[in-house]
């Protein structure tokens, strides 16, 4: 369903700065797949290459077949700002409704659509509500019933809960495994946090250093089923968390041009605290 190949970008207007040197992975039909490297290596960067927000300087992405030179129509986007992303003077329905009428999806249509998308994230009595009126987690599952009303071939999420508090943050996990289960659409989520990307990617993309490029493509093999409780308390979790922080660690210490693409450096032993980015998740905002 997606195609990431040969994809580079250089940031021509900031001195020459190159960001991605060559990413090369695929996500298929119906797949889950978490990105995840040390902070300013360009993961933000790789996203609106997908999506179409910004123009690669080398490779291409492609959806369904489709060479993407500018927002492709069957994909879908949610951001970490959520605050950014709504328009504060609509209501949570119109805000869900506004791309469907770009879309032109007829009325009894769009009713309908936001109706099941607003009842799939556990809003469907907030409708009329305006989003300053709702609390943090609660616009952010507005910016989810947005994105799949639209009924995307690709949903693309850049950070979507590094601005919510922790016990919300889980929530919204569950949530979209939920969703990610019943509608089956295959779904890219780039993640500064490696826990969230172990418990909820079917693999884990991990980027090195910038100029980037593709460090290991790791696959997870926890049970399908999962929870906050038993996944995250299983030995196994444990052990994939810990290489994935390795992974990170060891790219800090080397940039791209001392790895080949694909290649994967030695796993090692994480420390203590386990690495979940807690700097992040003061009082429920982003620093």
């Amino acid at each position: 369903m997606l195609e990431i190949t040969g994809l580079g970008k250089t940031y021509e207007g900031r001195g020459g700065v190159e960001a991605l040197r060559k990413i090369d992975f695929q996500v298929a039909d119906g797949d889950l797949v978490c990105v995840v490297g040390p902070s300013g290596c360009g993961k933000t960067t790789l996203l609106k290459c997908v999506a179409g927000l910004l123009s690669p300087t080398a490779g291409e992405v492609r959806v369904a077949g489709r060479r993407v030179t500018g927002p492709p129509p069957g994909m879908a986007v949610v951001f970490q700002e959520y605050g950014r992303s709504l328009f504060p003077w609509m209501t949570v329905r119109k805000n869900v409704e506004l791309p469907l009428r770009e879309k032109k999806v007829p009325a009894p249509r769009r009713r309908e659509l936001v109706e099941g998308a607003l009842s799939a994230v556990g809003l469907a009595d907030a409708a009329a509500a305006h989003p300053w009126q709702l609390s943090g987690g609660m616009q952010q599952r507005v910016a989810i019933a947005r994105a799949i009303a639209y009924e995307p071939q690709v949903l693309l999420m850049d950070e979507p809960f590094a601005a919510v508090d922790a016990q919300t943050r889980a929530e919204l996990e569950d949530l979209l495994l939920t969703l990610w289960r019943r509608l089956g659409v295959t779904t890219l989520l780039v993640t500064h946090d490696i826990d969230e990307a172990v418990y909820l990617g079917r693999r884990v993309v991990v980027l090195s250093s910038a100029p980037t490029v593709v460090q290991e493509d790791l696959a997870v093999d926890l049970p399908a089923d999962r929870d906050q409780i038993t996944t995250r308390s299983a030995p196994r979790f444990a052990e994939l968390r810990a290489h994935v922080y390795a992974q990170i660690r060891h790219a800090k210490g080397r940039t791209a041009g001392d790895l080949t693409a694909g290649e994967t450096a030695p796993a090692r032993q994480a420390p203590s605290p386990a690495p979940r980015d807690l700097s992040r998740e003061t009082d429920g905002r982003t620093r």
